[in-house]
């Protein structure tokens, strides 16, 4: 018999996620009290840089487990997260069922459907992503704007101070706490 578990975001410690928890009850789905992850976080992180999914998913559900949502946002930050996470789960052998689709069950036919168009939204949010950043950095250079990371004047003058002093590249390193590397690196300057 398959386990059943509901995942409940809110935002913000003002709000409570006791109406999701109460439409996933009046949709007909029983669930345990202790197979509800209720978690307070913004909807800005990744699915699975949130604590209490990441631990849902990785600790908890198995290979046959249906996992309730209210809303297909609760599963991730935007439509590639969303498609990201779903797909990784539906990898797992894990039903996924959101409550505000048409059709619910994301591994039925027509839940494969809407997948496959929220797949489409992705790739299109994704190449917008892509030139809206393309973009940007065509106007900036255009302004003039100085691209990239800012040289470090600091760690060049430090390191070329110690080198003066006589010490070698693993004293440099030692003595002024930057990595090896960044003394090899500025070595030479």
């Amino acid at each position: 018999m398959s386990r059943v578990f509901a995942y409940c975001r809110v935002s913000t410690t003002e709000q409570n996620t006791r109406n999701q928890v109460q439409a996933i009850i009046q949709a007909g789905h029983e669930v345990e009290d202790h197979r509800v992850i209720e978690e307070t976080i913004s909807g800005s992180v990744e699915a699975m840089k949130r604590p209490k999914f990441s631990s849902l998913v990785n600790h908890k559900l198995e290979s046959g487990d249906i996992l309730i949502v209210l809303k297909l946002d609760r599963l991730g930050r935007d439509n590639i997260d969303v498609q990201k996470t779903i797909n990784m789960l539906m990898s797992r052998n894990i039903q996924v069922i959101s409550l505000d689709l048409p059709s619910k069950d994301l591994t039925s036919a027509e839940g494969k459907l809407i997948l496959q168009m929220f797949t489409a939204f992705s790739e299109f949010e994704r190449n917008r992503i892509i030139e809206r950043t393309k973009h940007g950095l065509e106007r900036a250079k255009r302004e003039g704007k100085k691209l990239g990371r800012p040289v470090a004047k600091t760690t060049a003058i430090a390191i070329q101070k110690l080198k003066k002093e006589g010490l070698s590249q693993s004293q440099v390193s030692i003595e002024s706490g930057f990595s090896l590397s960044t003394v090899k690196r500025h070595w030479n300057k």
